[in-house]
């Protein structure tokens, strides 16, 4: 077991599955198939370009990245992945939230009333901790446990 602490950008409490990646999150190649249907139940990746996330479903768990990347549309994907329960419950950041990612939580949250946790700066060590499939906790402070 394993503490990190971050900041808090958006709070709550979560225990469950986490899902990794160790590059750059593409968001609208990431959510862009599960987006197209409205009968979509769940997220799964569809970025070929990101071995460690293509084919993973990612829908209410906690995703751990480094960042966002993409297009000024990714605040938007975002949004709407979340909006369409399909968005993971948490977004856990080892670098400072960029401002893609921070975008698309921050109008989730005011615009559509999606609680979603999203905490920044958790650092590298962070990211070489935490597995897919492993457990982690996140606490209101801002720790994360990796199990």
């Amino acid at each position: 077991m394993k503490e990190f602490k971050g900041h808090v950008i958006y709070s709550g409490t979560y225990k469950g599955k986490a899902v990794v990646t160790h590059q750059g999150f593409n968001t609208l190649a990431s959510f862009q198939k599960s987006l197209m249907f409205k009968s979509s139940k769940k997220a799964v990746v569809s970025d070929q370009n990101n071995p460690e996330l293509f084919k993973k479903d990612i829908t209410g768990i906690a995703l751990c990245l480094p960042m966002t990347i993409g297009s000024t549309t990714g605040g938007m994907v975002i949004e709407t992945a979340s909006v369409r329960n399909l968005g993971p419950k948490a977004w856990l950041f080892s670098e400072p939230i960029d401002s893609l990612a921070a975008s698309g939580i921050v109008l989730s949250r005011t615009w559509d009333n999606v609680p979603i946790i999203a905490i920044d700066n958790l650092g590298k060590e962070f990211l070489d901790t935490v597995k897919t499939g492993g457990e982690i906790e996140i606490k209101e402070d801002g720790t994360v446990i990796v199990y």
